[in-house]
């Protein structure tokens, strides 16, 4: 969500190379597309509501009432929704600790998971207790059924993996995460996109008023740097591993 929707485009435009096209939800919203594919929706934020510029990982889920109801039954917050947008059903909600998530009942791309192709390379979600946040969002979303299309959650490395037909999609990693509210700091989920510069991304990120907030690191054998935009979203882009489609994990 973005305070100004064309600044926005023409910032991750300039920093992706992605295009944007217009969608069946209203001239607020727009999907962008890199080589033609969907890999991401930005929409413009009322400029009244006092709430902070973010990326925010949505999560398809069969029944959106269902999966709002176990959200409040585990002593989470269900924000906005159940709301009908075009061909589904959205939610906005916050974790135990605060972080923001989304979740999607309709409608999807067909085929298009994160980490495959163009689509964001992988989420993360930084927060206090990374078992007690796996098994709320395992229990909220049908992580770990019996399902045969059920994602995996292993612990691999001091970190908890979701994995969806082999591929891992997402990690979870706890620690000290203060509670003030910084939205670097605070618990929150992470988008990353692969860039096949990272040093043209941070250049092009800067000079449209953005930049890194994080110095250049390595996870495992990926070159990672975390962005803001000008207003202030956070998001961080990863260099793909030599021959390695899916995240280093």
């Amino acid at each position: 969500m973005a305070r100004d929707l064309q600044a926005a485009q023409e910032f991750y435009g300039t920093v992706f190379g992605w295009e944007f096209r217009p969608t069946r939800l209203g001239e607020e919203f727009t999907v962008a597309l890199l080589d033609g594919v969907p890999v991401a929706g930005i929409g413009a934020l009322a400029r009244s509501l006092a709430v902070p510029v973010a990326w925010t990982p949505y999560f398809a889920v069969d029944d959106a009432d269902v999966t709002a109801a176990r959200i409040r039954e585990r002593s989470a917050t269900v924000a906005v929704g159940p709301l009908t947008f075009g061909t589904g059903r959205g939610v906005l909600a916050a974790d135990r600790d605060g972080a923001v998530f989304g979740i999607w009942q309709g409608l999807t791309i067909p085929d298009w998971c994160v980490g495959r192709d163009k689509a964001p390379a992988w989420l993360e979600l930084r927060t206090r207790d990374a078992f007690d946040a796996a098994i709320f969002y395992a229990e909220v979303l049908d992580w770990a059924c019996e399902r045969p299309d059920c994602c995996q959650v292993t612990y691999e490395h001091d970190r908890i993996v979701l994995r969806h037909g082999g591929d891992a999609i997402a990690q979870i990693t706890g620690g000290a995460v203060e509670a003030a509210p910084d939205p670097q700091i605070r618990p929150r989920w992470h988008v990353h996109f692969y860039v096949p510069d990272i040093d043209y991304a941070v250049r092009a990120a800067t000079k449209l008023g953005g930049g890194a907030v994080t110095p250049a690191e390595a996870a495992d054998t990926t070159a990672t740097v975390t962005l803001r935009d000008p207003d202030g979203g956070l998001f961080t882009v990863a260099a793909r591993p030599p021959g390695d489609p899916r995240p280093p994990h």
